[in-house]
């Protein structure tokens, strides 16, 4: 019988284990950069709700055919990954990273387990097996290590496709025609090198907001950039429905129209719906004429495919196991991979140090929970050691245990984000839902706004001035709306309404509209000018079309409308709700603030609020 074979090789990098695990721990990117061909997954739903995954390739002169099992890890220490073959020369092929802190920064260890199906297999793992191995992993550290000593653009050496003559041309048009638009901001050069030099992984789905870190820009211009170049043809948009359990895009669509009401994920095995802010997703990818993606997977269960997964590992039946863990505070998700029950737990201090919590339901107890995986239940029990995780599974199947960040909305552009930004509106307005159709939104700010006296303007100045003062007041209030990362989704008369899914830039963009009111009126050559009205208010409500746009329907709606008219013209008045919020009370310690209370349409109740005064 076949026994198998075992290397190990460790490496020195001059950069802390957090620094490392970003880039040694992407999996995907690895076997990209290695050479390993894309494969095809299957995943197949077992009665007892459980999912097998098998993966198909074909690697030179063979075909292969294996069962993926679930990759184990712990974020920035180490990671496990199996694959049981039932086609090919080897029968198991294992792979170990661990990292610990030296006194350079980082020792990884690399080791590699491989059994052989064969007489060929064996003669490869006698052979050039390993020795390739340990090459190939070499190179690829030894980039890891430049790079994130930042003396090189690119983690992994990588030939990207040739680029015709013609195809280079195109794209310095198209370059050119971003940046003659408002949403170039100097970085269209920079995206187009990214589309056609990047390797594959970075390209499937291009997250605005993790370009911008990355290049260390701000969030806007990026977000607006990329529309723009879906507006000229260097990039495609997609809406993907993020499934809540593993994250990844299990159905998506080109337009809001076609995206569906929910989902089947059959890597959890579940099915899920639609929210606008909390699972549609707008991606980015190159246009097909631009650079032509393959089909497939690199790998399929890495941890950097899921980031907010700090823990990741398999129980046996009856197993329980105890592992050094350090997470930072804040709120996490104790779930299995398989389909099942979920408890949250909001970690008061970081893992690892002194006088450390967690609290759930109401309890506030030392150190981590302890999570046992019962039938039909996951269990918090009595907190472990400092700096340990103490899992146990009391199931009669195995369990993989997840912990995961509840922030992995950090990387993610919602929908009820970039539908409410007015680059979005200006370049599809035509993106809108099914007649009929209707999404929810967790929250958006709602600013109304309104011309006092606007009659009286009209008969001292005369229609045609008025006219054009009134489109001149509905272009500056888009420019204020625009740069505090807002929208207009309207226009009723002589007022606007404009939607924002931050409280406090709804409510910066109001205190500069005041501010900067009188600048206009002097440009506009008014002694005597506009007087304006603003009304804030927040909350959940739904996202439906109206009038060939995309809209929004609900009392939150109605009671930013009803703020607005209490507005006595040159002060912003805000909901009690929006003024509660500490973010928005730290903009207003320098502004004149007045309690009020009013009786509103549609309200059984006085409704109190707050006006700024200029």
């Amino acid at each position: 019988m076949a026994e198998a074979q075992t290397r190990s090789w460790s490496w020195e990098f001059d950069h802390p284990p957090a620094v490392v695990w970003s880039i040694m721990a992407d999996t995907a990117r690895v076997n990209e950069a290695i050479g390993l061909p894309l494969h095809k997954i299957t995943e197949t739903p077992q009665a007892d709700g459980s999912v097998v995954t098998t993966g198909e390739a074909r690697m030179r002169w063979c075909d292969l055919k294996w069962r993926e099992m679930p990759v184990n890890w712990i974020a920035g220490q180490w990671l496990e990954h199996n694959r049981v073959f039932e086609r090919g020369p080897l029968k198991f092929l294992g792979a170990e990273l661990r990292l610990r802190p030296s006194v350079r920064g980082t020792t990884l260890t690399y080791r590699v387990t491989a059994t052989p199906a064969s007489w060929f297999g064996r003669l490869l793992l006698k052979t050039g097996f390993f020795p390739a191995i340990e090459r190939s992993y070499a190179g690829l550290v030894a980039s890891a290590n430049t790079f994130a000593g930042g003396n090189s653009h690119q983690i992994f050496p990588f030939k990207p496709p040739e680029t015709s003559p013609a195809l280079r041309q195109r794209i310095d048009q198209m370059v050119a025609a971003i940046e003659a638009t408002p949403n170039g901001h100097g970085l269209a050069r920079r995206l187009a090198d990214h589309v056609l030099t990047a390797q594959e992984v970075d390209l499937w789905h291009i997250r605005p907001l993790a370009l911008a870190r990355l290049w260390r820009q701000p969030a806007l211009p990026v977000i607006e950039l990329c529309l723009q170049a879906v507006r000229e043809g260097l990039l495609e948009l997609r809406w993907d429905l993020l499934c809540p359990g593993c994250r990844g895009a299990k159905a998506w669509s080109a337009t809001l129209d076609r995206l569906p009401s929910g989902a089947h994920c059959p890597s959890c095995n579940i099915d899920y719906d639609r929210n606008f802010s909390q699972n549609v997703e707008a991606s980015f990818r190159p246009a097909a004429a631009i650079r032509m993606l393959e089909a497939g997977e690199y790998c399929m269960w890495g941890p950097m495919s899921v980031p907010h997964v700090k823990a990741q590992i398999s129980l046996a039946p009856g197993e329980t196991r105890e592992l050094p863990i350090s997470l930072a505070a804040g709120p996490y998700r104790l779930r299995s991979l398989e389909p099942g029950p979920a408890r949250e737990v909001d970690l008061a201090a970081a893992i690892g140090g002194t006088g450390d919590s967690y609290q759930t339901d109401g309890a506030e107890l030392p150190g981590f929970p302890a999570v046992t995986y019962e039938d039909n239940s996951v269990e918090i029990g009595a907190p472990a050691k400092p700096g340990l995780l103490h899992l146990g599974n009391r199931r009669d199947r195995p369990v993989t245990a997840v912990i995961e960040e509840r922030q992995w909305v950090v990387d993610a552009l919602t929908a009820d984000r970039v539908t409410a930004l007015q680059a979005f509106r200006d370049l599809f307005s035509a993106d809108v839902l099914r007649p009929g159709d209707d999404v929810a939104v967790a929250h958006i700010a709602l600013l109304f706004t309104d011309l006092k006296g606007s009659t009286a303007l009209y008969r001292r100045i005369g229609d045609a001035a008025a006219y054009r003062l009134v489109r001149n007041h509905f272009a500056f209030l888009t420019e204020v709306v625009r740069d505090h990362e807002g929208s207009v989704v309207k226009t009723i008369g002589d007022a606007v309404m404009a939607a924002f899914c931050d409280d406090r830039q709804a409510v910066r963009a109001g205190l500069t509209i005041q501010q900067r009111v009188a600048a206009f009126n002097r440009e506009n050559g008014l002694a005597d000018g506009l007087v304006i009205k603003l009304g804030i208010h927040a909350g959940p409500t739904i996202a439906v079309t109206l009038n060939d746009r995309l809209d929004y329907f609900g009392s939150v709606v109605n009671m930013a409308s009803r703020l607005q008219g209490q507005s006595l013209g040159g002060d912003l008045v805000l909901s009690a709700e929006v003024a509660a919020n500490p973010i928005v009370a730290a903009l207003l310690t320098e502004h004149v603030v007045m309690q009020d209370r009013a009786q509103l349409k549609g309200f059984d109740r006085p409704q109190p609020f707050l006006r700024v005064r200029f």
